[in-house]
């Protein structure tokens, strides 16, 4: 099964509930309170949201954390790289020679594709389409996408 970490779930969580009032400054306990988490996970979150520049933290009596930049200028694809790394549905995916049977691998060209399909979609949504409410799967939105697969010919 394919699925991101239970904590790049929570740091979306986190992070959406930043991004719903983006110019507000929330302490780690105030950001658990907001979101339902426990305040040793908000803050476990938060440092490698601040290496990857997607909040600012401030120090001193009135310090806690904001967005870097607008919701609308940060993807979900952001925050999955910035708590799991390099997105990558396969070792190979992303760096080559990890895997002994790379020169007879049929199948690599493929998924380097699904990946690049998957990191597409993860990269047209921004954090600010996330605190809307998703239409009901029955109800096409307009412009809705769909993504077409097209596996490489060998």
């Amino acid at each position: 099964m394919l699925r991101v970490t239970k904590l790049t779930d929570y740091a979306t969580l986190v992070l959406t509930t930043l991004a719903a009032n983006p110019s507000q400054v929330l302490s780690a306990p105030e950001l658990a309170e907001r979101a339902g988490l426990e305040t040793p996970t908000v803050s476990k979150l938060l440092k490698p949201l601040a290496q990857a520049g997607l909040v600012d933290g401030f120090r001193g009596a009135n310090g806690g954390y904001r967005l870097a930049r607008a919701p609308e200028a940060i993807s979900l694809v952001e925050i999955v790289e910035a708590m799991e790394g390099p997105l990558a549905m396969t070792e190979c995916s992303i760096h080559e020679g990890n895997c002994g049977i790379q020169d007879s691998c049929h199948v690599r060209a493929n998924w380097r594709h699904i990946n690049d399909v998957v990191a597409d979609a993860l990269r047209s949504v921004s954090l600010a389409q996330m605190l809307v409410p998703p239409r009901p799967a029955s109800v096409a939105a307009p412009g809705a996408r769909r993504i077409d697969v097209r596996l490489a010919n060998i």
